[in-house]
Protein backbone atom coordinates (compact mmCIF):
# COMPACT_ATOMS: atom_id res chain seq x y z
CA UNK A 1 0.00 0.00 0.00
CA UNK A 2 0.82 3.17 -0.83
CA UNK A 3 2.76 5.71 2.23
CA UNK A 4 0.69 8.33 2.01
CA UNK A 5 -2.45 5.69 3.37
CA UNK A 6 -0.26 3.89 6.01
CA UNK A 7 1.38 4.71 9.15
CA UNK A 8 4.25 1.95 10.06
CA UNK A 9 4.05 1.07 14.20
CA UNK A 10 6.27 -0.67 16.05
CA UNK A 11 5.99 -2.14 19.90
CA UNK A 12 7.65 0.44 22.15
CA UNK A 13 7.15 -0.87 25.43
CA UNK A 14 6.61 1.22 29.27
CA UNK A 15 9.59 2.21 30.72
CA UNK A 16 7.34 1.98 34.35
CA UNK A 17 4.82 -0.64 35.16
CA UNK A 18 1.35 0.82 34.34
CA UNK A 19 -0.95 1.45 36.56
CA UNK A 20 -4.26 -0.72 36.14
CA UNK A 21 -7.64 0.07 37.41
CA UNK A 22 -7.67 -2.78 40.05
CA UNK A 23 -5.83 -5.04 41.89
CA UNK A 24 -5.76 -8.21 44.04
CA UNK A 25 -6.14 -8.23 47.65
CA UNK A 26 -5.51 -11.69 48.97
CA UNK A 27 -5.95 -12.27 52.43
CA UNK A 28 -3.37 -15.01 54.01
CA UNK A 29 -5.49 -15.03 57.50
CA UNK A 30 -8.02 -17.99 57.60
CA UNK A 31 -6.52 -19.59 54.61
CA UNK A 32 -7.48 -23.60 54.37
CA UNK A 33 -4.17 -24.34 52.70
CA UNK A 34 -6.30 -26.20 50.10
CA UNK A 35 -4.38 -29.28 47.89
CA UNK A 36 -5.54 -27.37 44.92
CA UNK A 37 -5.49 -23.46 45.75
CA UNK A 38 -7.25 -20.99 43.49
CA UNK A 39 -4.06 -18.97 42.98
CA UNK A 40 -2.39 -21.89 41.55
CA UNK A 41 -5.18 -22.74 39.31
CA UNK A 42 -4.64 -19.30 37.61
CA UNK A 43 -4.21 -20.14 33.80
CA UNK A 44 -2.88 -17.12 33.75
CA UNK A 45 0.28 -17.98 35.84
CA UNK A 46 -0.12 -14.59 37.54
CA UNK A 47 0.68 -16.08 41.11
CA UNK A 48 3.37 -18.38 40.33
CA UNK A 49 5.41 -15.40 38.75
CA UNK A 50 4.53 -12.78 41.18
CA UNK A 51 6.86 -10.15 41.69
CA UNK A 52 7.44 -6.79 43.12
CA UNK A 53 9.07 -3.60 41.56
CA UNK A 54 10.56 -1.99 44.63
CA UNK A 55 11.29 0.78 42.38
CA UNK A 56 7.56 1.60 41.89
CA UNK A 57 6.10 -0.55 45.24
CA UNK A 58 4.18 -2.02 42.53
CA UNK A 59 3.26 -5.92 42.71
CA UNK A 60 3.09 -7.46 39.45
CA UNK A 61 -0.49 -9.57 40.07
CA UNK A 62 -1.74 -6.23 39.78
CA UNK A 63 -0.67 -5.83 36.28
CA UNK A 64 -0.88 -9.19 34.92
CA UNK A 65 -4.16 -9.65 36.50
CA UNK A 66 -6.58 -10.71 32.99
CA UNK A 67 -9.75 -9.84 34.84
CA UNK A 68 -10.99 -13.35 34.73
CA UNK A 69 -12.10 -13.35 38.62
CA UNK A 70 -11.58 -17.17 38.80
CA UNK A 71 -9.65 -17.11 41.92
CA UNK A 72 -12.29 -14.54 43.57
CA UNK A 73 -14.83 -17.07 42.50
CA UNK A 74 -12.28 -20.12 43.69
CA UNK A 75 -11.57 -19.62 46.86
CA UNK A 76 -13.47 -21.42 49.24
CA UNK A 77 -12.74 -18.73 52.01
CA UNK A 78 -13.56 -15.57 49.78
CA UNK A 79 -10.07 -14.43 50.98
CA UNK A 80 -9.17 -13.02 47.60
CA UNK A 81 -11.02 -9.94 46.24
CA UNK A 82 -10.54 -7.45 43.57
CA UNK A 83 -10.45 -3.79 44.77
CA UNK A 84 -10.22 -0.70 42.79
CA UNK A 85 -6.47 0.83 42.60
CA UNK A 86 -6.55 4.46 44.23
CA UNK A 87 -4.02 5.55 42.43
CA UNK A 88 -5.38 4.62 39.22
CA UNK A 89 -8.66 6.85 40.37
CA UNK A 90 -6.16 10.01 40.82
CA UNK A 91 -5.14 10.18 37.19
CA UNK A 92 -5.10 13.13 35.30
CA UNK A 93 -8.85 15.04 36.17
CA UNK A 94 -12.41 15.29 35.24
CA UNK A 95 -12.07 15.67 31.54
CA UNK A 96 -8.51 14.20 31.01
CA UNK A 97 -9.72 10.88 33.09
CA UNK A 98 -8.17 7.92 34.11
CA UNK A 99 -9.73 5.75 30.72
CA UNK A 100 -8.49 7.99 28.62
CA UNK A 101 -4.65 8.06 29.55
CA UNK A 102 -4.97 4.41 30.04
CA UNK A 103 -6.44 4.08 26.43
CA UNK A 104 -3.35 6.56 24.85
CA UNK A 105 -0.77 4.87 26.86
CA UNK A 106 -1.67 1.49 25.24
CA UNK A 107 -1.90 3.08 21.98
CA UNK A 108 1.31 4.59 22.13
CA UNK A 109 2.54 1.23 23.44
CA UNK A 110 1.19 -0.68 20.42
CA UNK A 111 0.35 1.37 17.97
CA UNK A 112 -3.34 -0.45 17.70
CA UNK A 113 -6.65 0.33 17.83
CA UNK A 114 -7.90 -0.26 21.46
CA UNK A 115 -10.96 -3.19 21.25
CA UNK A 116 -12.72 -3.96 24.40
CA UNK A 117 -14.13 -7.60 24.63
CA UNK A 118 -16.91 -6.06 26.68
CA UNK A 119 -18.00 -3.61 23.55
CA UNK A 120 -17.54 -0.15 24.50
CA UNK A 121 -18.13 1.13 27.99
CA UNK A 122 -17.75 5.00 27.13
CA UNK A 123 -20.41 7.41 27.64
CA UNK A 124 -23.68 7.96 25.17
CA UNK A 125 -23.92 11.37 25.76
CA UNK A 126 -23.17 13.97 27.68
CA UNK A 127 -20.95 17.52 27.37
CA UNK A 128 -18.37 18.84 24.30
CA UNK A 129 -18.23 15.86 22.03
CA UNK A 130 -19.68 13.14 23.92
CA UNK A 131 -22.92 14.82 22.31
CA UNK A 132 -21.91 13.92 18.97
CA UNK A 133 -22.86 10.47 17.42
CA UNK A 134 -21.58 9.75 14.15
CA UNK A 135 -23.15 8.37 11.09
CA UNK A 136 -21.94 4.73 10.70
CA UNK A 137 -24.48 3.47 8.25
CA UNK A 138 -22.01 1.78 5.64
CA UNK A 139 -20.78 -0.27 8.65
CA UNK A 140 -21.69 -3.16 7.34
CA UNK A 141 -19.62 -2.62 3.87
CA UNK A 142 -16.84 -4.87 4.12
CA UNK A 143 -14.64 -3.42 0.68
CA UNK A 144 -14.92 0.09 2.16
CA UNK A 145 -11.65 -1.00 4.68
CA UNK A 146 -8.82 1.59 4.62
CA UNK A 147 -6.55 -0.24 7.21
CA UNK A 148 -6.21 -3.50 5.55
CA UNK A 149 -5.94 -2.08 2.03
CA UNK A 150 -9.17 -3.45 0.28
CA UNK A 151 -9.97 -0.20 -0.77
CA UNK A 152 -7.70 2.90 -0.47
CA UNK A 153 -8.86 6.01 2.41
CA UNK A 154 -6.86 9.09 2.52
CA UNK A 155 -6.43 11.03 5.34
CA UNK A 156 -4.56 14.11 3.58
CA UNK A 157 -5.10 17.42 3.91
CA UNK A 158 -3.40 20.45 3.07
CA UNK A 159 -2.39 23.59 4.82
CA UNK A 160 -2.91 27.06 3.22
CA UNK A 161 -5.37 28.70 0.75
CA UNK A 162 -7.66 27.05 -2.08
CA UNK A 163 -7.82 29.09 -4.91
CA UNK A 164 -11.44 29.27 -6.39
CA UNK A 165 -10.39 29.53 -9.67
CA UNK A 166 -7.70 29.33 -12.09
CA UNK A 167 -7.23 31.19 -15.11
CA UNK A 168 -4.91 30.49 -18.21
CA UNK A 169 -3.26 32.36 -20.48
CA UNK A 170 -4.23 31.74 -24.58
CA UNK A 171 -1.43 29.35 -24.68
CA UNK A 172 -2.56 27.26 -21.70
CA UNK A 173 0.19 29.01 -19.01
CA UNK A 174 -1.10 29.67 -15.62
CA UNK A 175 -2.45 33.33 -15.55
CA UNK A 176 -1.24 33.60 -12.06
CA UNK A 177 0.80 32.36 -9.54
CA UNK A 178 -0.01 28.74 -8.53
CA UNK A 179 -0.99 28.22 -5.07
CA UNK A 180 0.98 27.56 -2.60
CA UNK A 181 -0.32 24.77 -0.19
CA UNK A 182 1.38 22.11 1.79
CA UNK A 183 0.25 18.75 2.45
CA UNK A 184 0.37 16.47 5.48
CA UNK A 185 -1.06 12.78 5.42
CA UNK A 186 -3.13 12.78 8.59
CA UNK A 187 -4.79 16.32 9.56
CA UNK A 188 -3.20 16.29 12.77
CA UNK A 189 -0.06 18.94 13.59
CA UNK A 190 1.78 18.47 17.39
CA UNK A 191 2.05 21.28 19.64
CA UNK A 192 4.60 21.77 22.46
CA UNK A 193 2.85 21.11 25.86
CA UNK A 194 2.00 23.86 28.11
CA UNK A 195 3.61 21.79 30.95
CA UNK A 196 5.64 18.30 31.54
CA UNK A 197 9.02 17.92 32.28
CA UNK A 198 10.76 17.93 28.41
CA UNK A 199 14.46 17.65 28.33
CA UNK A 200 16.59 18.44 24.90
CA UNK A 201 15.63 14.32 23.72
CA UNK A 202 12.28 14.88 24.51
CA UNK A 203 11.71 17.52 22.34
CA UNK A 204 14.06 16.29 19.64
CA UNK A 205 11.88 13.18 19.77
CA UNK A 206 9.15 14.87 18.86
CA UNK A 207 10.47 16.53 15.97
CA UNK A 208 11.48 13.09 14.51
CA UNK A 209 8.11 11.51 15.12
CA UNK A 210 6.86 14.91 12.92
CA UNK A 211 9.25 14.31 10.33
CA UNK A 212 8.51 10.30 10.00
CA UNK A 213 5.21 11.42 9.79
CA UNK A 214 5.61 13.79 7.04
CA UNK A 215 3.68 16.52 9.12
CA UNK A 216 4.48 19.32 11.48
CA UNK A 217 5.52 20.18 15.28
CA UNK A 218 4.99 23.58 16.69
CA UNK A 219 7.43 25.07 19.45
CA UNK A 220 8.71 28.58 20.62
CA UNK A 221 11.34 30.31 18.33
CA UNK A 222 13.98 30.24 20.93
CA UNK A 223 13.60 26.64 21.01
CA UNK A 224 15.01 25.71 17.40
CA UNK A 225 18.98 25.47 18.41
CA UNK A 226 21.44 23.51 16.41
CA UNK A 227 20.36 20.39 16.85
CA UNK A 228 17.10 21.27 15.90
CA UNK A 229 17.96 22.92 12.84
CA UNK A 230 17.95 19.74 10.81
CA UNK A 231 14.36 19.10 11.66
CA UNK A 232 13.24 22.34 9.64
CA UNK A 233 11.42 21.18 6.78
CA UNK A 234 8.86 19.84 9.74
CA UNK A 235 9.27 22.68 12.54
CA UNK A 236 6.55 25.41 12.57
CA UNK A 237 8.28 28.55 14.20
CA UNK A 238 6.06 30.16 17.17
CA UNK A 239 7.40 33.68 17.01
CA UNK A 240 6.27 35.75 20.08
CA UNK A 241 6.52 39.80 19.29
CA UNK A 242 8.25 39.98 22.69
CA UNK A 243 10.90 37.67 20.94
CA UNK A 244 13.31 38.67 18.79
CA UNK A 245 14.30 36.19 15.61
CA UNK A 246 16.97 35.42 12.88
CA UNK A 247 16.27 35.42 9.51
CA UNK A 248 18.90 32.59 8.88
CA UNK A 249 16.98 30.23 10.80
CA UNK A 250 13.91 30.75 9.32
CA UNK A 251 15.64 29.56 5.98
CA UNK A 252 14.34 26.23 4.73
CA UNK A 253 10.71 26.50 6.98
CA UNK A 254 7.53 26.03 5.34
CA UNK A 255 5.22 27.64 8.02
CA UNK A 256 5.69 29.85 10.67
CA UNK A 257 2.96 30.35 13.20
CA UNK A 258 2.32 34.38 14.57
CA UNK A 259 0.23 34.45 18.13
CA UNK A 260 -2.58 37.07 17.91
CA UNK A 261 -1.32 40.42 19.56
CA UNK A 262 -0.67 43.88 19.16
CA UNK A 263 2.36 43.86 16.63
CA UNK A 264 1.39 40.28 14.65
CA UNK A 265 0.88 42.22 11.46
CA UNK A 266 3.97 43.94 11.53
CA UNK A 267 5.61 40.05 11.76
CA UNK A 268 3.93 38.31 9.47
CA UNK A 269 4.87 41.27 6.88
CA UNK A 270 7.87 40.96 7.53
CA UNK A 271 8.11 37.66 7.25
CA UNK A 272 5.90 37.43 4.03
CA UNK A 273 8.58 40.07 2.63
CA UNK A 274 11.77 38.33 3.24
CA UNK A 275 10.61 34.67 2.85
CA UNK A 276 7.58 34.92 0.06
CA UNK A 277 7.10 31.15 -0.08
CA UNK A 278 6.45 30.55 3.74
CA UNK A 279 2.91 29.85 4.87
CA UNK A 280 2.11 32.12 7.86
CA UNK A 281 -0.12 30.86 10.67
CA UNK A 282 -2.18 33.15 13.15
CA UNK A 283 -3.28 31.65 16.87
CA UNK A 284 -6.53 33.23 17.86
CA UNK A 285 -7.24 32.21 21.29
CA UNK A 286 -11.39 30.91 21.18
CA UNK A 287 -12.83 33.30 22.87
CA UNK A 288 -16.30 36.11 22.71
CA UNK A 289 -15.37 38.26 19.65
CA UNK A 290 -13.67 35.82 17.59
CA UNK A 291 -15.78 36.17 14.41
CA UNK A 292 -13.96 39.40 14.46
CA UNK A 293 -10.61 38.57 14.69
CA UNK A 294 -11.03 35.87 12.27
CA UNK A 295 -12.60 38.42 9.58
CA UNK A 296 -9.59 40.83 9.97
CA UNK A 297 -6.86 37.80 9.44
CA UNK A 298 -8.43 36.90 6.36
CA UNK A 299 -8.56 40.15 5.02
CA UNK A 300 -4.82 40.54 5.59
CA UNK A 301 -3.99 37.30 3.49
CA UNK A 302 -3.65 34.98 6.66
CA UNK A 303 -4.24 31.43 5.13
CA UNK A 304 -4.12 29.30 8.35
CA UNK A 305 -5.96 30.19 11.75
CA UNK A 306 -5.48 28.10 14.54
CA UNK A 307 -7.97 28.32 17.50
CA UNK A 308 -6.97 27.86 20.44
CA UNK A 309 -9.31 26.42 23.56
CA UNK A 310 -8.79 25.59 27.05
CA UNK A 311 -7.45 21.90 27.65
CA UNK A 312 -10.74 20.74 28.83
CA UNK A 313 -12.54 22.02 25.36
CA UNK A 314 -13.92 25.09 25.80
CA UNK A 315 -13.63 28.85 25.59
CA UNK A 316 -11.13 30.73 27.17
CA UNK A 317 -13.23 33.05 29.15
CA UNK A 318 -16.41 31.06 28.83
CA UNK A 319 -16.72 27.92 30.43
CA UNK A 320 -19.91 26.52 29.37
CA UNK A 321 -19.46 26.99 25.57
CA UNK A 322 -17.77 23.76 23.98
CA UNK A 323 -15.29 24.40 21.02
CA UNK A 324 -17.10 22.15 18.93
CA UNK A 325 -20.13 24.33 18.96
CA UNK A 326 -17.54 27.49 18.11
CA UNK A 327 -16.02 25.61 15.20
CA UNK A 328 -19.67 25.49 13.52
CA UNK A 329 -20.52 28.97 14.34
CA UNK A 330 -17.27 30.31 12.46
CA UNK A 331 -17.59 27.00 9.82
CA UNK A 332 -21.02 28.05 8.57
CA UNK A 333 -20.44 31.92 8.81
CA UNK A 334 -17.84 31.52 6.13
CA UNK A 335 -19.62 29.22 3.91
CA UNK A 336 -22.59 31.98 4.42
CA UNK A 337 -19.90 34.58 3.04
CA UNK A 338 -18.58 32.07 0.32
CA UNK A 339 -14.97 32.39 1.54
CA UNK A 340 -14.91 29.01 3.39
CA UNK A 341 -11.93 27.59 1.46
CA UNK A 342 -9.69 30.77 1.28
CA UNK A 343 -8.34 29.97 5.00
CA UNK A 344 -7.50 26.72 6.36
CA UNK A 345 -8.92 26.12 10.10
CA UNK A 346 -6.60 24.09 12.72
CA UNK A 347 -8.62 23.58 15.99
CA UNK A 348 -6.32 23.00 19.44
CA UNK A 349 -7.19 22.22 22.99
CA UNK A 350 -9.55 19.20 24.56
CA UNK A 351 -8.34 16.80 21.32
CA UNK A 352 -8.14 13.60 23.51
CA UNK A 353 -8.90 10.57 21.38
CA UNK A 354 -8.98 9.65 17.58
CA UNK A 355 -12.83 10.53 17.94
CA UNK A 356 -12.54 14.10 18.34
CA UNK A 357 -10.29 14.47 15.15
CA UNK A 358 -13.07 13.38 13.22
CA UNK A 359 -15.57 14.98 14.99
CA UNK A 360 -13.74 18.44 14.83
CA UNK A 361 -13.63 18.08 11.13
CA UNK A 362 -17.46 17.29 11.07
CA UNK A 363 -17.87 20.64 12.76
CA UNK A 364 -16.05 22.33 10.18
CA UNK A 365 -12.21 22.11 10.79
CA UNK A 366 -9.65 21.50 8.00
CA UNK A 367 -7.29 19.87 11.19
CA UNK A 368 -6.16 19.44 14.67
CA UNK A 369 -3.43 20.58 16.98
CA UNK A 370 -2.72 18.26 19.33
CA UNK A 371 -0.26 19.10 22.81
CA UNK A 372 -1.18 16.57 25.83
CA UNK A 373 -1.55 13.53 23.94
CA UNK A 374 1.67 13.17 23.29
CA UNK A 375 2.83 13.99 26.95
CA UNK A 376 0.23 11.45 27.79
CA UNK A 377 1.80 8.73 25.27
CA UNK A 378 5.41 9.31 27.32
CA UNK A 379 3.70 7.52 30.25
CA UNK A 380 2.89 10.90 31.57
CA UNK A 381 -0.22 10.45 34.49
CA UNK A 382 -1.13 14.41 34.20
CA UNK A 383 -0.18 14.78 37.71
CA UNK A 384 1.03 18.25 36.93
CA UNK A 385 3.84 18.02 39.73
CA UNK A 386 6.02 19.68 36.88
CA UNK A 387 4.32 22.44 37.05
CA UNK A 388 4.76 22.84 41.08
CA UNK A 389 8.83 22.04 40.46
CA UNK A 390 8.35 18.32 42.04
CA UNK A 391 9.78 15.72 40.04
CA UNK A 392 8.45 13.61 37.33
CA UNK A 393 7.22 9.98 38.73
CA UNK A 394 7.90 8.69 35.00
CA UNK A 395 11.02 10.46 34.40
CA UNK A 396 9.84 11.81 31.08
CA UNK A 397 12.96 13.91 30.51
CA UNK A 398 15.09 11.11 31.14
CA UNK A 399 13.49 9.06 27.79
CA UNK A 400 15.56 8.82 24.58
CA UNK A 401 14.50 10.97 21.75
CA UNK A 402 13.90 7.72 19.70
CA UNK A 403 11.72 5.74 22.27
CA UNK A 404 9.81 9.61 22.41
CA UNK A 405 9.99 9.31 18.84
CA UNK A 406 8.38 5.38 18.95
CA UNK A 407 5.80 6.14 21.24
CA UNK A 408 4.33 9.34 19.57
CA UNK A 409 4.49 7.36 15.84
CA UNK A 410 2.79 4.46 17.94
CA UNK A 411 -0.12 6.95 19.24
CA UNK A 412 -0.80 8.79 16.10
CA UNK A 413 -0.81 5.47 13.86
CA UNK A 414 -3.71 4.46 16.14
CA UNK A 415 -5.22 7.56 15.64
CA UNK A 416 -5.17 7.50 11.83
CA UNK A 417 -6.22 3.60 11.72
CA UNK A 418 -9.17 4.70 14.23
CA UNK A 419 -9.82 7.75 11.86
CA UNK A 420 -9.82 5.22 8.87
CA UNK A 421 -12.46 3.16 10.46
CA UNK A 422 -14.83 5.93 10.92
CA UNK A 423 -14.85 7.06 7.66
CA UNK A 424 -15.18 3.67 6.14
CA UNK A 425 -18.12 3.38 8.25
CA UNK A 426 -19.44 6.58 6.33
CA UNK A 427 -18.44 5.22 3.32
CA UNK A 428 -15.96 8.42 2.80
CA UNK A 429 -12.47 7.70 1.24
CA UNK A 430 -11.36 11.70 1.83
CA UNK A 431 -10.82 12.89 5.15
CA UNK A 432 -11.37 16.49 3.01
CA UNK A 433 -14.89 15.28 2.15
CA UNK A 434 -15.84 15.09 5.94
CA UNK A 435 -15.03 18.89 6.70
CA UNK A 436 -18.30 20.56 7.53
CA UNK A 437 -20.72 17.56 7.21
CA UNK A 438 -22.39 17.90 9.83
CA UNK A 439 -25.40 15.74 8.35
CA UNK A 440 -22.79 12.63 8.60
CA UNK A 441 -23.65 13.31 12.61
CA UNK A 442 -26.25 13.54 15.07
CA UNK A 443 -26.18 16.61 17.88
CA UNK A 444 -28.04 15.72 20.99
CA UNK A 445 -28.40 19.18 21.76
CA UNK A 446 -30.51 19.69 18.03
CA UNK A 447 -32.15 16.32 18.71
CA UNK A 448 -33.19 17.32 22.07
CA UNK A 449 -34.81 20.22 20.87
CA UNK A 450 -36.53 18.89 18.02
CA UNK A 451 -38.08 16.26 20.33
CA UNK A 452 -39.10 18.42 22.96
CA UNK A 453 -39.41 21.95 21.61
CA UNK A 454 -43.77 21.12 20.70
CA UNK A 455 -44.10 20.63 24.96
CA UNK A 456 -43.01 24.27 25.82
CA UNK A 457 -41.21 25.68 28.50
CA UNK A 458 -40.72 24.05 31.40
CA UNK A 459 -40.81 26.94 34.55
CA UNK A 460 -40.19 26.29 38.03
CA UNK A 461 -43.45 25.27 39.98
CA UNK A 462 -45.09 23.81 37.37
CA UNK A 463 -46.20 19.97 37.12
CA UNK A 464 -46.63 17.46 34.33
CA UNK A 465 -49.46 15.59 34.07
Amino acid sequence: MPSKYMIDTQAAPNRFKVLTRSGIIAWEEGCLKCPVCAKRECIYGVYDNRDLDIMQMVDSIDNQCMNCLRCVQGCPKELIHKSVNPEYEALGDSYWTPEIITTLWSQAETGRIPVSGSGYSGPFSGSGFDSMWTDMSEIVRPTRDGIHGREYISAAIHLGKTPGHLTFTHSGDLDSKPPFLVDIPLPVVLRIPPFGPMGINTIKGWALAAKKLRTFLTLPYEMIDKEMVTFKECLIPSISPAQPYGDDLLEGVRLVEVPWGEKWKEIAQEIREAHPSVLISCRIPLAMGMEEMFLHLLDSGVSIINLEGTSSGRLLDDNSVFIKDAIRSIHLALVERGIRDEVTILVGGGLAMAEHVAKAIICGADGVVIDLPILIALECRMCRRCTKQLPCPVEIDQATSSWVASRTINLLGAWHKQILEIMGAMGIRDVRRLRGEAGRAIFFEDLDRNTFRSLGEVQEGYELE
